[in-house]
């Protein structure tokens, strides 16, 4: 009975440290935000809506914001889809290579992706240089502006499409498709009126990812937008360094995040009452789809393998200028004394050098571990527990799914002091801990709905029998039920890991001047003014930092993990039998 009664107070304590730790940093921030924005000078004010509306610079980043987030789903829907019906659905030669090409926007993205393609098509790239030399009169600031954003963002966010579009090819009933090949339909026709249809709700929930994508935009409109196309995130970061107009920056983060709260509504709904086509039960597997018509399969093929260059050419130029000296890398000229290993001898060598990682890994594993564990702590809260007041937890745990990082981290930094939103003029300890917890809470939705689903594999006779030979709670959950969620849970960390690893968008905000995270590294060193050596090392850098993710991805989609587990038991098969 005692024991009863201590778990009873343990878990409740339990209860009360996460609650108030949803509250302080997902709750709180966001209504300080809207408090501090609102109510000035102890009453309601609305001087704000002057401010903006009556911004030119304002007005335009809201409008720029929807053109692209318009653009974008129709851009990145067609490439992306292309990607996969080249590599999944049409018969293309060299469709191996082409699919690892096209996958390359999942092991480098955002801050480290965008300077990638600076670096090509910029002032000072590659590319513009050898144009220069057939056409001198040709600008060499050619790729600023809207088309470049577009250009950029089209190719950077078809890994939804490579990860989502390509499961549900696979799942498509062959059956289906033999069967209109037996009514006589042309190729085109069963693709239009047999696989799309059953892509649809695929298609639906991409569509809104990418249309959200587009509205948040923010490493591509500051690094490559220029003055005369920005967007929301990037004016908030701009509005964000002035006392005067900090408040300006806030209703911007407002604006975006309710804008995303009424999108995500009407096309919940929409989807909701779609009809979609269902397949049969017995499926059988695809086969790959020849293309009949000669000029289109000549035509498929070559534009398949033009836009493998275009993916591929970032990163070739990476890895070839970061074993180049500087030299090189301010001419562009090659010669056989131009690679060296001194860039990454530095790297290994210098801790200034390397300080970048070091912060960076530190900070992702850190929030990796504690969103997995507040989240494991959530979903047992909501599913076990009979009282409906514990399904806040998971209204808490769900809440930053709602919201652009820029609010969160607008909210973070105007809650707990009167501070420079852009980077904290406060002691080194406290910016650490705020950009741990910043980190976290952007992490918090994608891991409690992650882990939410592993909890449904657990095996509830297994709970009942350990309580049954008098196993405590705690006892249970950590002997019986970690051990059939860790794989879920190590997946989901491991891709945390690799998305905050150069994360910029939410850093900018929160990080310390001492202690500078790999992406605002990077993001320095793609300016134009920036040092020859910090373009050196910035290479560098995302090789490195493509290795690791690469490394990352391969555990967390469980290829890594089955690997590991069939090592394992080869070595148990060696010790028991001796072969």
């Amino acid at each position: 009975m005692l024991s009863k009664k201590n778990f009873s107070i343990s878990g409740l304590v339990l209860k009360i440290i996460v609650a108030w730790a949803l509250i302080a940093f997902v709750v709180y921030p966001v209504l300080s935000l809207l408090v501090q924005t609102f109510w000035q000078g102890g009453s309601l004010s609305t001087d704000v809506f002057g401010k903006v509306f009556s911004s030119a610079r304002a007005m335009q980043s809201l409008k720029n914001s929807f053109i692209l987030a318009f653009t974008l789903v129709v851009t990145v829907n067609v490439v992306g889809t292309l990607c996969v019906l080249f590599t999944e659905y049409w018969d293309i030669k060299g469709a191996k290579i082409l699919r690892l090409s096209y996958m390359t926007s999942l092991i480098y993205s955002g801050v480290v992706l965008v300077a990638g393609y600076k670096y090509v098509y910029g002032e000072s790239g590659l590319l513009t240089k050898l144009l220069l030399q057939f056409f001198p009169n040709m600008n060499p600031n050619w790729f600023v502006g809207y088309g470049a954003v577009v250009f950029v963002m089209t190719f950077s966010c078809t890994q939804n499409h490579m990860m989502f579009l390509k499961n549900a090819i696979h799942g498509l009933d062959y059956h289906t498709v033999e069967a209109a090949k037996n009514m006589g339909a042309s190729g085109t026709s069963i693709f239009f009126k047999v696989v799309l249809p059953v892509l649809k709700p695929t298609f639906f929930a991409i569509t809104i990812l990418t249309f959200l994508t587009g509205l948040g935009a923010m490493s591509a409109p500051l690094i490559v937008g220029g003055e005369d196309f920005q967007t929301i995130n990037p004016m908030i970061i701009t509005f964000s360094r002035s006392t005067y107009s900090r408040d300006v920056a806030a209703f911007l983060a407002i604006i975006l995040g309710v804008a995303t709260i009424i999108l995500l509504t009407v096309f919940s709904r929409i989807e909701k009452h779609g009809n979609y086509i269902s397949v049969s039960k017995t499926k059988a597997k695809l086969t790959k789809q020849k293309i009949n018509n000669p000029i289109l399969n000549v035509l498929a093929h070559f534009v398949a393998w033009f836009m493998f260059v275009i993916y591929m050419l970032p990163i070739v130029l990476i890895v070839i200028y970061s074993f180049c000296d500087y030299n090189t890398i301010m001419t562009g000229e090659f010669t056989a004394t131009s690679f060296t290993l001194e860039n990454y001898q530095k790297l290994f060598t210098s801790l200034d050098a390397i300080e970048p990682y070091i912060v960076s890994i530190v900070y992702s594993i850190g929030a990796a571990l504690s969103a997995a564990l507040i989240s494991i702590i959530c979903v047992r809260f909501v599913q076990k527990s009979k009282n409906k007041l514990n399904k806040l937890f998971e209204y808490g745990a769900l809440i930053p799914w709602l919201l652009p990082s820029t609010l969160i981290a607008l909210g973070l930094t105007m809650a707990y002091g009167d501070r420079n939103p852009l980077i904290f003029n406060q002691v080194l300890v406290g910016t650490t801990v705020i950009l741990l917890i910043g980190y976290t809470v952007i992490k918090l939705p994608f891991s409690y709905r992650m882990i939410r689903a592993a909890f449904f594999s657990v095996d509830n006779d297994l709970e009942d029998a350990a309580k049954c030979m008098g196993a405590s709670t705690f006892y249970t959950m950590r002997k019986v039920i970690i051990p059939v969620i860790l794989p879920a849970v190590m997946s989901v960390m491991i891709l945390n890991f690799n998305g905050l690893l150069a994360d910029y968008d939410l850093t900018v905000f929160l990080y310390h001047p001492l202690l500078q995270p790999l992406g605002i590294v990077v993001k320095a060193a793609s300016d134009e003014n920036a040092s020859i050596d910090a373009k050196c090392m910035s290479f560098v850098y995302t090789v490195v930092l493509m290795i690791l993710s690469s490394i990352a991805l391969y555990f967390g989609q469980g290829n890594g993990m089955q690997a590991i587990r069939r090592w394992k038991q080869k070595r148990l098969e060696k010790k028991v039998y001796g072969k």
